[in-house]
Formats: C-alpha cells, sequence, structure tokens
C-alpha cells in the first residue's frame, strides 16, 4: 500500500523520474534499499507495467504516470494504485502537477495526438489551468518542438508545448520518449526561460 503524502509549506519533495527503458541497475538500487527515500514516482511513458508495479510497490510510495506511443498494456489491473494523470491536474502538497500522455501522430497507434488535436486537448483544459494557477510541473511523453526532439515525425515535439511553457511558465517540464545515454544530469536539461525541461528517459532523481 502507497503511503500518503503529508507535507508542510518548506518540505521538499524527492521524486523518481521514469521512462522509456528498464534499468538493472535501479531495479539492483530498489532491492538492495540504496535509493535515498523517495516520496513520488513519476512515469513519462514507454515502460512494462510490471516494471512500474514493482517501483510502486518496493518503494511504498505513489507512483503518477502518463502513457508513451508503445503503452498498450496499461488497464486497470495491470496498473493497480497507479494514478493516470493525462489530461489532469493534481495537487501534491503544494506541488501542482499537469500531465499529457502520447506521441506526435504517425502511424494511427493508440497514444498519437496530431498538433491539432493536442493543442485541442489544452484549449479544452484552458479554464482547469486558470483556476488551478500556478502548474509547477508538467509530465509529458514527447517534448516540445525543438526540445531535446529528433527530425522525424515520431519522435518530433509538439509546438503547443511550447505556448504552454510561455503561458504557464512551469518551474519544470519533464518528458520521456528522446532516447539517449547520459552519464550527467546536466545533460538532461534544457533552459526553456525560467522553465528546466529534463529528459527523463531511463531514470532519474530530483528535488523540488
Amino acid at each position: 500500500m502507497a503511503r500518503p503524502i503529508a507535507l508542510g509549506t518548506t518540505h521538499r519533495l524527492r521524486l523518481l523520474l521514469v521512462s522509456d527503458f528498464t534499468e538493472q541497475a535501479l531495479i539492483q538500487d530498489i532491492e538492495n534499499r540504496t535509493l535515498p527515500p523517495i516520496d513520488l514516482t513519476i512515469s513519462c511513458g514507454d515502460l512494462p507495467p510490471e516494471y512500474l508495479m514493482f517501483i510502486r510497490n518496493r518503494l511504498e510510495a505513489p507512483l503518477y504516470f502518463v502513457k508513451g506511443n508503445h503503452d498498450i498494456r496499461y488497464t486497470p489491473e495491470a496498473m493497480q494504485g497507479c494514478r493516470d494523470i493525462h489530461g489532469k491536474v493534481l495537487t501534491v502538497g503544494n506541488l501542482r502537477i499537469l500531465g499529457l500522455a502520447g506521441s506526435m501522430w504517425y502511424n494511427g497507434g493508440p497514444n498519437q495526438y496530431t498538433e491539432a488535436a493536442m493543442k485541442k486537448l489544452l484549449f479544452r483544459m484552458g479554464f482547469t489551468l486558470w483556476r488551478k494557477k500556478p502548474i509547477h510541473m508538467v509530465i509529458t511523453h514527447a517534448p516540445p518542438l525543438g526540445i531535446h526532439d529528433k527530425e522525424d515525425l515520431p519522435h518530433k515535439g509538439f509546438d503547443v508545448f511550447n505556448r504552454l511553457i510561455a503561458r504557464l511558465a512551469p518551474d519544470y517540464f519533464i518528458h520521456g520518449h528522446i532516447h539517449e545515454d547520459f552519464h550527467r544530469f546536466e545533460d538532461r536539461v534544457t533552459l526553456s526561460g525560467k522553465t528546466k525541461v529534463i529528459n527523463t528517459c531511463g531514470h532519474t532523481i530530483i528535488e523540488v
């Protein structure tokens, strides 16, 4: 059973961010209890449900996720106790988190969106985003256009995400989908205005 998060106004959250690759080193750290205490795990997609359930159950911390374009086995039974945050704004302590799933549309598979469809989704959320602002963290599978993305359509970012960053100015914009081998945390991060855009590929830990 995941423990609830009860926070004071000055409490710092330690977040485990995962996406795209299962990592034996992370599994070993969790098994050996050498990972620092984690308050919340966030998955940015394209991971087996068994891997996410292992992380959630062993760490006994809440797990939030958005689906990637390869996530076709995320049934309520397979993801029991994990929370899908696509199209939602959640409050964790004093942290407000917006979740957006999927990649750019490229072959009509699940969890794929055209630029127009993603724009329409965010337009429909306009009142919610206004009512619940400030939004401190945006969680997505795909990156913004021109930041960490690739030239090919499946790995191209969404331009509307750049507008979202400009409009909401979140502290963090966290995505997966773009496969890289990182050796330093700094290599994961690009600034867009004051927003830290972070590629979660594999895993990383941040404190907010």
